[in-house]
């Protein structure tokens, strides 16, 4: 997909995306029609229930004035309401309409919105942004698709008074995107595709943006006592893998890094808790942390971001064997702590536990925040719509909410306490790797701060939200990347430094 930027004219082919405000009033661009067509356009609109609410459609074949093929309203919603969000869903909902619509090339007219809080260059950058994101197709196994279901679009142009500087302003955008699709591409590879060596080797194509990479392989992780990760991982014939990754893009390269930590279970059967059959293929995307993470190091390293960040995935396959490890075994964590496994199916949070100490302990970062699929019982209290929020520090807690929204990608916080802590009380171990089944993603939260020491950190289980069952207007249904751009956020807003 060409996404480009120009001043605003009536394009001579393909479809034209004009927004509309609530009550059905009109912006710029259609004042700029000929009456005849202004008038056929306005006629259309009167007689369908089309009355500019946002993310509201309606599509016009082109009056006989027009030299395009068809004009595409999009509802914009009240004015003042209109944010980046707001941009985004205008850019975002115009390519599900035109994505498949057999046009080829799309003009997205953005024009100044009196009483809008956003910018028209803010506008347009933000609505090519959404263009990127929501054209996203996932389809290389493919090989009898109809041509009807095939993607046509292959140009657009997003049209502004100030189109230079909306040029300017979606360069950033557009570098995120690039960490954000290769996130979704990680998700939605099967696992005979992407496993813990293959994954090894996908973060190793980030150095050629300048990301230092690493990988420590099952030797060297014995050697350091990763017991817990070790452990999942030993029932698969993949050798476990951790993945470091380092960005220094601070002037003072040896000033603290923030640290991000991904799970990376590329594929979850149970182990021997094995898990039911039906849905058992959605496994393949237990990854989606670890892949945040390294979209994240890619969309920093691709943008040039002002600070020192570093990423650690945990790469394990949970696979029942004669290896495997069994209900009851104990083992030995590299902080030294030792964890009774009384499921074998809790075992993202014995990856995170020695992926966390490792980060902790080698790199005392500022802060540390993990990204996993960590609980079904996430899904149980907030459902697909919010990721759960854990932390011991509020204000890194308050600050990962607030990066959160204007992104699109939101948290709730959740509680911690020393009362359930107590769930994790072992008879023969320091702990156990579950508690009950009440607040089951509040004591697997409890369990990862065993592990971070003194170190400010936020655990946000994305069970939820890494995946979505129906298409938005910055996603097709499918992989979302959640975290990708929260994290470029968090850290634009509170840990770069200004040029």
């Amino acid at each position: 997909m060409k996404i480009s930027f120009a001043k605003p004219s009536l394009p001579a082919e393909g479809a034209v995306v004009v927004g509309m405000l609530e009550g059905r009033v009109p912006t710029a661009t259609l004042a700029r029609l000929d009456t005849e067509s202004r008038g056929a356009i306005m006629r259309a609109v009167a007689a369908s229930r089309f009355e500019g609410k946002k993310d509201q459609t309606l599509m016009i074949l082109a009056p006989a004035g027009l030299e395009v093929t068809r004009v595409l309203l999009v509802g914009l919603g009240k004015a003042e309401a209109i944010d980046a969000q707001g941009a985004q869903a205008f850019g975002g909902t115009a390519m599900g309409q035109l994505l498949s619509s057999g046009e080829g090339h799309a003009a997205l007219a953005v024009d100044a919105i009196d009483g809008s809080p956003l910018a028209p260059a803010a506008f347009a950058a933000n609505a090519g942004l959404a263009v990127r994101l929501r054209s996203y197709r996932f389809d290389k196994y493919f090989t009898k698709e109809k041509k009807e279901d095939k993607p046509s679009l292959k140009k657009v142009v997003v049209m502004a008074e100030d189109h230079a500087e909306a040029k300017r302003l979606f360069g950033p955008m557009d570098r995120v995107a690039d960490g954000v699709l290769f996130a979704r591409d990680l998700v939605s590879e099967p696992a005979n595709v992407i496993h813990p060596e293959s994954l090894a080797e996908q973060a190793k194509t980030l150095a050629e943006a300048g990301v230092d990479v690493e990988v420590l392989g099952e030797k060297q992780m014995r050697k350091l006592g990763m017991g817990a990760l070790l452990g999942v991982g030993q029932g698969s014939e993949r050798d476990s893998q951790l993945v470091v990754m380092r960005w220094m893009g601070a002037e003072d390269q040896d000033a603290a890094p923030v640290a991000f930590v991904g799970k990376g279970v590329t594929f979850d059967s149970g182990g021997i808790s094995i898990k039911p059959a039906g849905g058992m293929e959605e496994m393949k995307w237990d990854m989606a942390g670890a892949a945040a993470v390294i979209g994240t190091m890619m969309a920093l390293a691709g943008r040039k971001a002002r600070v020192n960040a570093v990423g650690v995935v945990g790469l394990v396959e949970n696979m029942p064997s004669g290896t495997a490890q069994r209900p009851g075994d104990v083992v030995t964590s590299m902080s030294g702590q030792t964890i009774e496994v009384i499921n074998t199916d809790a075992e993202g949070r014995l990856v995170l536990a020695d992926a966390l100490h490792y980060t902790a302990e080698r790199f005392k970062p500022k802060l540390m925040i993990d990204l996993a699929t960590l609980t079904g019982a996430i899904l149980i209290s907030l459902g697909n719509e919010y990721a759960g929020l854990f932390a011991n520090n509020d204000e890194l807690a308050d600050r990962i909410l607030a990066a959160g929204k204007p992104v699109g990608e939101p948290l709730w916080r959740l509680p911690m306490g020393e009362a359930y802590d107590k769930q994790l009380k072992s008879d023969i171990a320091d702990m156990k790797n579950v508690g009950g089944r009440e607040g089951g993603s509040i004591t697997a939260a409890q369990f990862l701060k065993r592990f971070v020491g003194e170190t400010p950190w936020a655990h946000l289980d994305i069970a939820g939200t890494a995946w979505a069952k129906k298409d938005t207007a910055t996603c097709p249904k499918g992989a979302t990347a959640f975290g990708v751009r929260l994290l470029d956020r968090f850290v634009a807003e509170f840990y770069e430094e200004k040029a």
